[in-house]
């Protein structure tokens, strides 16, 4: 829930504030390296986005499994529902936020939003509570 809030409020904020003037969308890199090192982040922001696979592991362990009913089937479909939800929140916020800022978009949108600091401080507590819970999750595993 705390994620789908924090998505939402980064991408509707960035929405409402419409495409900014001098919008630029070429690459920030100006040598072949710079734009490979670029791409390389890119995915490594990607793997982290989707970082819940070393959880999904430790959850199928706890499954029962038997040669009759295994643990693989209900595991597979609770990670593609899994990668749904996160895609369904943060591409949105990536897509938006990209086409409204361009290039100068920071890597936490919020930062490029600036205003209201009573949404964005909102968004920031969001994410706070998502981060406690996250870590009560992980810390058991």
């Amino acid at each position: 829930m705390h994620a789908y809030s924090y998505s939402t409020i980064a991408w509707a904020s960035a929405t409402s504030k419409g495409v900014q003037p001098d919008v630029s969308y070429a690459s920030i890199a100006s040598t072949t390296s710079g734009s490979v090192l670029n791409f390389f982040g890119a995915l490594g922001d990607v793997a982290f986005a989707y970082a819940g696979h070393n959880v999904v592991l430790e959850i199928q362990a706890t499954i029962p499994s038997t040669p009759e009913r295994p643990s693989k089937g209900p595991m597979w479909r609770g990670v593609i529902v899994a990668y749904l939800v996160v895609a369904v929140c943060y591409f949105p916020v990536a897509l938006i936020g990209y086409w409204m800022f361009g290039n100068t978009v920071e890597d936490n949108i919020l930062i490029s939003l600036e205003k209201p600091t009573w949404l964005i401080a909102i968004a920031n507590m969001f994410v706070v509570v998502h981060v406690i819970g996250s870590y009560q999750v992980g810390s058991f595993f």
